[in-house]
């Protein structure tokens, strides 16, 4: 993909993020209204109360279309913990994912976060897959039903 940016995340951008979780991931695994609701309650919280020095968020761009979300935040003084990763179909198997991944994991590492974490279902498998091959470890997973499905949800960590 030709002239790629990736910048800060702003209010601006907040319908889309919920719209675009909300409606791939009912497509794609038959998530019901639940997860469109999670979605927007993370952003919300973020755009109430984030601190700027220590929690970012990135959309990736080609122009003005939105391609995909990143953002890290804080979980305690050592821990940040990686939220809302999403690439647009259209922006999959690119190497987009890394970068966003990479701009992420640099933020964390910057504000002196040791470690990172995530959350995510098993069935996100090139996520999965790009996890392992960047350095992080699934610590668990266990059968849950959530969003009207049943899954598996996984917890990632990595050392910084």
């Amino acid at each position: 993909m030709d002239n790629i940016s990736i910048r800060r995340f702003g209010p601006e951008d907040r319908d889309w993020l919920v719209r675009e979780h909300r409606d791939h991931y009912a497509r794609a695994e038959g998530f019901d209204e639940g997860f469109g609701v999670l979605v927007a309650g993370i952003i919300d919280d973020y755009l109430a109360d984030h601190d700027p020095e220590c929690e970012a968020g990135w959309i990736a761009c080609q122009g003005d279309k939105r391609l995909g979300s990143i953002f890290c935040v804080k979980l305690d003084n050592e821990t940040a913990k990686l939220r809302l990763f999403l690439l647009t179909e259209d922006a999959r198997g690119q190497g987009l994912g890394k970068q966003l991944l990479s701009t992420c994991m640099g933020f964390a590492k910057s504000c002196g976060f040791k470690s990172m974490t995530l959350w995510t279902h098993e069935s996100h498998r090139a996520a999965g897959a790009l996890y392992a091959k960047t350095g992080w470890s699934l610590i668990s997973s266990k059968p849950v039903k959530s969003f009207g499905q049943d899954l598996v949800e996984q917890h990632w960590q990595i050392t910084l």
